[in-house]
């Protein structure tokens, strides 16, 4: 998919004012050359595990939206992924992390998430059983997604100090989980390693030379089970918040060609609680800050792994489930279009969306599963390959 400012000439005429002359001016963008390309699945949106009783500022705005029961079977909701040619279904967040895979020599009770204190994001760890994840694959195999599916990258690790964890990443559950895929003929696009555990981490954090140790080890896996398969699934990693010094030791330490894909997570309108994220979305220069992080990944992969590609692999805008009556609303798509398109114009090939339906922030409404207003725009923008925004700044002063 290419990225172009525009398919046609576009002529502005601005009138200067200079003391007391006038000059009238034109503006000609060439659109002929792309600005930069894109996966033909560059619109890809999540399926998160949070439970109905995920709450946020005293709201609970995620219902059964979870991986663990969601109603797949809801023609609204099959119809909303078919209508794109081959939209990316990202499974993982936050409690991806606690996901324990009832499979293979995993002989422990195979229970939903519960709340109990002291667990990480105040919940129990969580099991999915193969029946469900048969579920999902028919509902993926229908719908024709492409499928990144986060594992869990603290299995067998423990907590060494408040929020850091040590030790080496048990792969054993990970490793069965993957055969039993494998063996039923499921097409996973990418394996994603953790969730939110780069730099200082989100509720727990990995050393970064450690995890480049942990990720050779999933290559190895990966590699060994679909010998036979060409082409195999991608590595993504680490699917957190970008830290440059992390992301940078993490592509040293692993090496080249073992991940494949770096992910990066950004939700740049801050709490979904602050009263100001209306004047956020509405502020080009507000917006444009996100850029900082934009280029830093792109100099980070140029610098310490160029065959690595960039993802956002989760961005909701808003944190913490999004903003009630802003994040499923018209307002919205100022910023989720303007994301689309500065991602692209960074070369970020994939861009996926927090959530396809959960919290305030679902493209679809998590009760009916009717598209909210953003649904439309990513849609306009997957149909046509091109979206475009022109800051054009003029300062009178140095005219």
């Amino acid at each position: 998919m290419e990225f172009c400012t525009s398919l046609v000439v576009i002529l502005a005429s601005v009138s200067v004012i200079v003391a007391q002359d006038v000059e009238e001016s034109y503006l000609v963008i060439n659109g002929s050359l792309p600005m930069a390309h894109t996966d033909a699945s560059y619109i890809c949106a999540t399926i998160d595990w949070w439970p109905d009783n995920k709450c946020d500022y005293h709201q609970c705005p995620w219902g059964s939206s979870s991986a663990l029961n969601l109603d797949l079977s809801h023609p609204f909701l099959a119809k909303a992924v078919q209508a794109f040619k081959r939209m990316r279904i990202r499974v993982g967040g936050s409690l991806q992390d606690q996901v324990l895979y009832k499979v293979g020599n995993y002989s422990g009770p195979c229970h939903p998430f519960t709340k109990t204190k002291g667990g990480l994001f105040g919940f129990s760890k969580g099991c999915l059983p193969m029946s469900r994840w048969d579920e999902l694959n028919q509902f993926f195999n229908q719908t024709r997604a492409l499928v990144t599916f986060g594992l869990n990258a603290l299995y067998g690790r423990q907590q060494v100090k408040k929020g850091a964890w040590g030790g080496d990443w048990n792969s054993s559950n990970a490793r069965d989980f993957i055969k039993y895929t494998v063996s039923k003929g499921y097409k996973i696009d990418s394996w994603e390693f953790g969730n939110e555990l780069s730099g200082k981490g989100i509720g727990a954090m990995v050393d970064a030379d450690q995890y480049g140790s942990d990720v050779i080890e999933l290559r190895g896996i990966i590699d060994d089970l679909y010998r036979r398969f060409r082409p195999k699934p991608l590595l993504v990693a680490p699917g957190g918040f970008f830290d440059k010094q992390w992301f940078a030791t993490l592509l040293q330490s692993s090496g080249s060609e073992i991940v494949n894909v770096l992910t990066l997570h950004l939700y740049n309108l801050g709490p979904g609680v602050d009263r100001n994220l209306v004047k956020k979305i509405l502020d080009p220069h507000f917006l444009s800050r996100a850029s900082v992080t934009f280029t830093g990944l792109q100099q980070t992969i140029d610098m310490d792994g160029p065959w690595a590609s960039a993802w956002i692999g989760e961005s909701g805008g808003a944190y913490n489930s999004g903003g009630l009556h802003v994040s499923d609303t018209f307002v919205n798509s100022f910023w989720y279009l303007d994301q689309l398109g500065m991602a692209a114009k960074y070369h970020t090939k994939v861009y996926c969306r927090q959530t396809l339906i959960g919290g305030n922030y679902g493209l679809l409404n998590r009760t009916t599963f009717m598209p909210n207003p953003d649904y439309y725009r990513q849609g306009s923008f997957y149909r046509d390959y091109i979206f475009y925004f022109f800051y054009i700044s003029i300062n009178l002063d140095k005219v």
